[in-house]
């Protein structure tokens, strides 16, 4: 008989995938669950009897229907994103239930209001590469990308534990557990990426010269510089050893490049020699492919930026 108190989740049984996978680190979150057994049950199964029973049923059942907490998307006319690109069961499971993830996770810090933005970005970023590779339809696959690290988690062949449903059942836990792990890391770091926006703003806008970001600790600035449209070329912030860094930034995300490197004949000079070829007294380092050096203080550091775009120009 039915436990009101304890919803039953349904996903499909035999190896597994990240996007089953994801989806239940999703609804754990979203509805406040803990481990299976205590306030939920979790049903691997292929049997339509048992799946026609559960509260919440995704990536088995052939019925996408949103309001009755099917998500699967095996099913001819199963459903897609506004491009084309077919949903697994991690998106349609994010659809559904991502935001109030996020919110979840957010909540602790004080933060659930950034749940909405951190939502599409990790869809944007995340979870469509998830739906993606499970459809076959990524441009690439890298063999340490999340879907060859869950799948790393299935029992081999040969196991000393078996490969019967105890033993993958047990293996789908350990693979939830790893997004999980990874999940709240990538939350925590959009966290704190959206909570420093504004302080890079502000900060920019104080700086001397707007070319030169001055920040008064170390903080995720160059996402704020791309979604602002910001003139910065450098910046420079203090780190843990006393030294402050001066910081090359990219022309574009998740570029190598620099817009504007530091001096060629910088790279890789160290102490001394760096001082007198840069002409700061305190320069520490310049790395060799010139897009981070350091010195021992904020002037410093400012001076090292100030040069390079004097050289420049």
């Amino acid at each position: 008989m039915p436990d009101p108190t304890r919803p039953l989740l349904v996903t499909h049984s035999g190896s597994f995938h990240c996007d089953e996978s994801f989806a239940y680190v999703v609804l754990r979150h979203a509805l406040g669950l803990g481990t299976p057994g205590t306030d939920h049950r979790l049903l691997r199964t292929r049997d339509a009897a048992l799946i026609a029973t559960g509260d919440i049923v995704w990536d088995v059942g052939l019925v996408f229907d949103e309001a009755a907490n099917r998500f699967d998307h095996h099913q001819r006319g199963a459903p897609q994103r506004p491009d084309g690109t077919p949903f697994s069961s991690a998106g349609l499971v994010w659809q559904r239930y991502g935001e109030a993830a996020m919110r979840a996770l957010l909540r602790p810090a004080g933060a659930d209001h950034l749940a909405p933005a951190i939502t599409a970005e990790l869809d944007r970023a995340l979870v469509r590469r998830i739906d993606e590779t499970d459809n076959g339809v990524a441009s690439t696959r890298d063999p340490l990308d999340l879907a060859a690290l869950v799948a790393d988690c299935n029992p081999a062949w040969d196991s000393p534990r078996g490969t019967g449903q105890e033993a993958e059942d047990a293996a789908f836990l350990v693979a939830a557990d790893m997004l999980d792990g990874v999940l709240r890391r990538r939350v925590e770091s959009l966290r704190a990426r959206f909570a420093a926006d504004a302080l890079v703003v502000a900060a920019q806008a104080a700086s001397a010269d707007p070319r030169i970001l001055e920040l008064d600790r170390n903080m995720p600035w160059k996402g704020a510089v791309f979604s602002h449209d910001l003139p910065v070329l450098f910046a420079v912030y203090p780190v843990s050893n006393g030294n402050w860094m001066v910081d090359a930034m990219p022309p574009e995300p998740g570029s190598f490049g620099q817009r504007l490197p530091l001096p060629e004949s910088w790279a890789g000079l160290q102490d001394a020699a760096l001082a007198q070829a840069s002409g700061v007294p305190d320069a520490v380092f310049v790395h060799l492919r010139r897009f981070v050096g350091a010195a021992r203080s904020r002037a410093g550091a400012v001076a090292m930026a100030q040069r390079t775009i004097a050289a420049a120009n």
